[in-house]
């Protein structure tokens, strides 16, 4: 199999299996009992270890390449959704959010890495649509199999079956099935320096707020409907449909991109984006049924889909030579720092004043950041 193609379908069953994770231990959270602020520093976990070691991964993926962090990243996010299922208490799913979170973010930055290394630049926001459109598959399968797992069979089934779904990539990475890239010289690697160097160039520097902001905007999502749904009483597997919509969005989107990318300006894009998904925030809190949630959840997936190739390409062109994967790693650090800190804000204004505000803070950052990208 061409390399491009197994790497799509490897990050595609992780990512069933890391996004599933999320879901299921939010509900099953929420189902013990615990408070709003609990489930949301469950989510802050997630991020943690990711935000202290992106850029020490990346180094270590710029100097050795991408196997064995991807082989190493799938063993952990296998063991971390098994955990629940063989010991179902609220204490292991903190083992889980930590493990798959950490796990999850080896492979997915050697996984991008890989992707830029391998693709001449005029073909890198193709390549990195594609990788994406597996993101957005991934998103959709997810949640809708998570939601009805739970309510067919039960939570601990539900994580069992999420940890299958790194049996093949695990069976593939051993076998070494994913050729490496040839790694580069040291004399190829640059002045190595800083990591926070990478940060002096202007465009550098708006790029990675901007792309922090949609992430941002993109875990609160993840964080927040299932506790909103919770709330105004749907079944696991409603929530699963109305996130569906959002991964529904997202490929569409992404599907488009190589036609898009084309005819729009890379900042114009983003502005549009960033307005998009600000408008679906502020209406999702006066809405109740299943309908409407969905078509809100449509938009914000336009909104917080359509910018990620191009964004990526434009990170791996702007990076310094042999620092890609630190500049990707940099990329997780910060977005993770955002992630770790925003559940718990969030978590605990959900519980103070209820989750409309949550999704309104949320709305504040993403018009906010449209005005930013706008005036560039």
């Amino acid at each position: 199999m061409r390399p491009l193609p197994l790497i799509v379908i490897l990050l595609v069953l992780n990512h069933v299996a890391f996004n599933g994770s999320r879901i299921a231990v939010a509900l099953f959270a929420i189902k013990q009992g615990a408070s709003t602020l609990t489930v949301g520093s469950l989510m802050a976990v997630y991020a943690l270890l990711p935000a202290l070691l992106s850029v020490t991964a990346g180094r270590w993926i710029d100097r050795g390449g991408v196997n064995k962090p991807m082989l190493i990243g799938t063993a952990g996010v296998g063991l971390g959704t098994l955990a629940p299922f063989l010991l179902p208490e609220i204490g292991t799913l903190y083992f889980t959010a930590v493990l798959v979170g950490l796990a999850f973010m080896l492979i997915n930055v050697s996984a991008y890495h890989a992707v830029g290394e391998m693709s001449a630049p005029e073909e890198r926001t193709v390549n990195f649509s594609y990788v994406a459109l597996g993101f957005s598959t991934s998103t959709f399968v997810a949640p809708m199999l998570t939601g009805v797992s739970i309510d067919s069979l039960g939570y601990r089934a539900a994580f069992l079956i999420l940890s299958l779904f790194t049996v093949l990539p695990l069976l593939a990475l051993w076998g070494k099935l994913l050729p490496e890239q040839p790694r580069p010289e040291r004399k190829e690697l640059g002045p190595r320096g800083h990591v926070f160097e990478l940060l002096r160039d202007r465009e550098v520097r708006r790029l990675f707020i901007a792309m922090a902001i949609l992430t941002v905007g993109w875990d609160i999502y993840n964080f927040a409907i299932p506790v909103y749904g919770a709330q105004i009483g749907l079944s696991p597997s409603q929530i699963g449909i109305v996130m569906g919509a959002f991964a529904a969005a997202t490929f569409a989107v992404r599907l488009a991109m190589p036609f898009i990318a084309h005819r729009a300006e890379p900042w114009s894009l983003l502005t549009v984006s960033l307005l998009l998904a600000g408008v679906a925030y502020v209406a999702m809190p006066f809405t109740h049924s299943v309908g409407l949630l969905m078509a809100i959840t449509f938009v914000l997936g336009l909104g917080l889909g359509a910018p990620q190739p191009t964004v990526l390409t434009l990170l791996h062109q702007s990076a310094p030579a042999g620092r890609a994967a630190e500049a990707l790693g940099l990329r997780t650090t910060m977005i993770n720092t955002s992630q770790t800190v925003m559940p718990l804000l969030f978590g605990a204004m959900g519980a103070a004043l209820g989750v409309a505000p949550l999704f309104w803070g949320m709305a504040a950052m993403m018009l906010g950041g449209s005005v930013f990208a706008r005036r560039r």
